[in-house]
């Protein structure tokens, strides 16, 4: 009973971080990311409780034992920071996707991965579908027309990394359905992930399909002999069909896209790896300075999710990443692995590499102990899906994100499940203990912060009364705009008092940005 509840848990979860989204467009990146975050934190919490229930049948390998020291650097990282509001978020995040990973690991070696999968594959052609419908003219204020087709990811290039991780998952229900009409919706949804992978223009995503193609295309050969029948390589040639339909109707079919140039798909193509102009000059720019910020701070970082507030320290005036106001254009470089090192230290950063680098290699091994073909492609599924995670996150935030890490550690723990080598290995009731209360702490207050944070932004709502905006610093503290915000209007009208104490708490938060000490400086 318990692994049936944490498996409807996981499949919810999975839909649910892809679909919410709020309506208030002043808060144009945590309308979509805070909503999102909420579901992870609250599932996770749960999965905690049921793990801690079932504590004396749990067991632990390499790849557990070095996401878990993950975790522990980066707590300690956070007592470091600036931030600490930013730093308890990313930690939450990090914290959260763990546990989703060893709730999933724990049902996958015990024949649940299937409806993990299944539950990936949706969600991934889900936020296909609304990308594409924005695509083709829906309007709706939950979508938001900066960097369009974002659908509920309010920015395409999210959307298309959730499209390509979601892939090998895509491809595995197809070609392993329990029934024709399966395959069939496989290979429709395959179109429609395609379709939106090229209207994305994302060129991480593209370079995560090459790079799957490519690296596993051996395997893919190699597997044949465990297939069942002829209907896997009959099904994936009809995926591979269907998505090439999808991916030519996209390119002809008239849109509401607005592209400054007038051959797009072909110009993004073509600046895949140009990194002498453009984005890519100002992305190398930036991963300089970040590891400089690395450098300067080379055990601990700056702290979770702090890159924001101490990047400007680094980076020169005319750098493409700052905005006129000293403040960082995005609260995240170009590639989590540049924000694990800036913010967390480098040995960290190796670790949680190093428990990718194992479940990859472990995916690619011994598919003989394995029960059956659909096993065996699973574990497809898993080096798939790492090769998709580590493409894209290398230039975009991913694992940085709510429901991105959702996605991802719950398809990797599924996956990886079948077949937990190491298992022998027990902690200590003490260890146990002390590790169960840290994590369940760190994600109830992590649910905590998230709530109050969805319950500030409809305070505010649009932002039409100052009220609003002094119960939204209330309900989120921590909220930079907010404070800026609810500062600004009160030294309008001459009452500094409230002003100061609110441009005090956002210069706190970010003490490089120019505004609050203008307010300041007014209000002498």
């Amino acid at each position: 009973m318990a692994d049936r509840l944490l498996k409807y848990l996981i499949q919810v979860g999975v839909v649910l971080a892809v679909v919410v989204a709020l309506p208030y467009k002043l808060f144009e990146l945590d309308r979509y990311f805070v909503p999102k975050e909420l579901v992870l934190h609250a599932v996770a919490l749960i999965i905690a409780l049921f793990l801690l229930a079932r504590r004396d049948t749990l067991s632990f390998d390499v790849a557990d034992g070095l996401l878990a020291f993950f975790l522990l650097w980066s707590a300690a990282s956070a007592l470091f920071a600036t931030n600490y509001w930013l730093a308890q978020r990313a930690l939450g995040v990090s914290v959260s996707s763990a546990i989703v990973f060893w709730g999933a690991r724990s049902i996958g070696d015990r024949g649940f991965y299937r409806p993990v999968l299944i539950a990936a594959a949706i969600a991934a052609v889900l936020a296909a579908l609304f990308s594409l419908a924005q695509a083709y003219g829906l309007e709706t204020e939950y979508f938001s027309t900066n960097r369009a087709p974002g659908g509920t990811f309010g920015n395409r290039n999210f959307v298309a990394h959730i499209a390509v991780i979601g892939l090998p998952s895509l491809v595995w229900c197809t070609v392993t359905a329990r029934r024709s009409s399966g395959a069939i919706l496989g290979s429709i949804g395959a179109a429609l992930l395609a379709a939106a992978l090229v209207l994305s223009r994302s060129r991480a995503a593209w370079l995560a399909v090459v790079a799957c193609i490519v690296i596993l295309f051996i395997p893919m050969l190699a597997s044949r002999k465990y297939w069942a029948g002829g209907s896997v390589g009959r099904r994936f040639a009809g995926l591979v069909l269907a998505a090439a339909i999808g991916a030519m109707t996209a390119l002809v079919l008239p849109n509401t896209l607005n592209w400054n140039s007038e051959s797009p798909y072909l110009d993004t193509a073509r600046g895949v790896i140009d990194y002498k102009k453009g984005s890519g000059r100002g992305r190398l720019a930036q991963y300089e300075n970040s590891m400089r910020m690395s450098l300067a701070n080379p055990v601990f970082g700056v702290g979770p999710g702090n890159w924001p507030v101490e990047y400007v320290k680094f980076a020169p005036s005319n750098d493409r990443s700052l905005g006129d106001d000293g403040m960082t254009s995005n609260p995240w470089p170009s590639s989590d692995w540049a924000a694990f090192i800036s913010e967390r230290g480098i040995v960290p950063t190796l670790a949680l590499l190093a428990v990718f680098a194992v479940l990859f290699y472990r995916s690619l091994r011994k598919w003989n102990e394995l029960a059956n073909g659909d096993a065996v492609l699973a574990q497809l599924v898993l080096g798939g899906t790492i090769l998709a995670t580590m493409v894209v996150s290398a230039f975009d935030a991913v694992l940085l994100l709510g429901a991105p890490s959702f996605f991802v550690w719950s398809v990797l723990g599924a996956t990886s499940g079948i077949r937990h080598e190491g298992r022998e290995r027990k902690l200590s009731p003490r260890a146990w203990g002390f590790a169960a209360v840290g994590m369940i702490l760190i994600t109830a207050v992590s649910v905590a912060r998230s709530a109050a944070q969805t319950v500030s932004m409809m305070t505010v709502g649009r932002g039409g009364m100052t009220a609003g905006w002094l119960n939204g610093a209330a309900w989120d503290p921590g909220s930079y705009r907010i404070n800026l915000r609810v500062a600004e209007l009160y030294s309008r009208r001459g009452r500094c008092a409230t002003a100061r104490s609110h441009a005090r708490r956002a210069a706190s938060l970010f003490p490089h940005a120019s505004q609050p000490k203008r307010i300041l400086n007014n209000c002498e």
